[in-house]
């Protein structure tokens, strides 16, 4: 991607309706996968000009605490609840989690999580690096969740959703095969870069539960009645060409006592309906590109 550019020409534009098919296994008609944000959070880090890490002044201890249940509470509820319901975790992991409180890292692992990179701290944003200071981000990334979980991770969401106008250019050039950070379709999509073989994996702002309760202002049970609206509607276009569904989440928000209940119900519906293939997005990354190497 060049800067100053209009458009930057990351994508081919490919109507919904007259796309090469995608097919799923075993018939279903929407991959449905779950992306636990795993995230560690200074509670006073360096400053970026470009951004403030906390809307109020540093210390913010509100802030930080609030964030912190997540490791301490949230994640142990929500990961019991998904593995009860058959759901497996694609986890957007600040990778100085693996670092800080490595047990939620091991019991992520142990559960047969996937692990893709969310940068390193989540109060560490990539407004103003320069090509070195983002290529050693991305190297400490593979080196540090290798270490900790023997996984080499294969995904980007970028830390904070912040990037450099070479961000998806050096993640496919280190062998990543999918970014999470382009919410442009429901489908995979290939992605243009320099080398390697970049695709973009439907993930979702929409349906995010830091959108839903931060932004929209949704009681847990409109939420969850959001996600059943959201999946049913996929599953059902999913019938011509396979589709997918991202639920994005944040242990500290789904994991409160009050709101997991009707997650639940969310889970349940989905595992019930019979059409979803309940999957990890790295596998769906690798179906998808054995699925179009066959078509080319």
């Amino acid at each position: 991607m060049r800067e100053g550019e209009a458009d930057p020409g990351l994508y081919d534009y490919l109507p919904y309706r007259d796309r090469p098919k995608i097919a799923w296994p075993d018939g279903k008609t929407v991959a449905v996968w779950v992306s636990p944000n795993l995230e560690f959070y200074e509670l006073d880090p360096p400053a970026n000009p470009h951004r403030k890490s906390w809307p109020k002044p540093h210390p913010d201890v509100v802030g930080y605490s609030h964030r912190d249940y997540a490791n301490r509470v949230g994640h142990w509820r929500m990961a019991e609840m998904m593995e009860e319901h058959g759901f497996k975790g694609s986890v957007s992991l600040s990778v100085a989690l693996c670092q800080h409180v490595p047990e939620v890292v091991e019991n992520a692992n142990r559960l047969g999580w996937e692990f893709f990179s969310h940068g390193i701290y989540n109060t560490r944003y990539s407004y103003g690096m320069d090509e070195a200071q983002e290529r050693l981000i991305i190297e400490d990334s593979i080196r540090t969740v290798r270490e900790a979980t023997g996984q080499t991770i294969r995904g980007w969401l970028a830390p904070a959703l912040t990037h450099t106008p070479r961000t998806l250019d050096l993640i496919a050039e280190y062998g990543m095969t999918y970014t999470c950070d382009l919410y442009h379709d429901d489908q995979p999509m290939p992605v243009a870069t320099r080398s390697g073989q970049l695709i973009s994996m439907p993930y979702s702002l929409e349906v995010n539960d830091h959108y839903g309760f931060f932004i929209y202002n949704m009681s847990p049970r409109e939420y969850a009645q959001t996600l059943i609206r959201q999946y049913d509607r996929l599953a059902d276009e999913g019938a011509q060409s396979g589709t997918v569904m991202c639920i994005p989440l944040h242990s500290y928000l789904i994991g409160q006592p009050h709101r997991i209940g009707a997650f639940e119900e969310v889970l349940r519906h989905i595992a019930a309906d019979g059409r979803a293939w309940i999957t990890r997005s790295g596998d769906i990354a690798d179906h998808y590109l054995a699925q179009r190497g066959a078509v080319a």
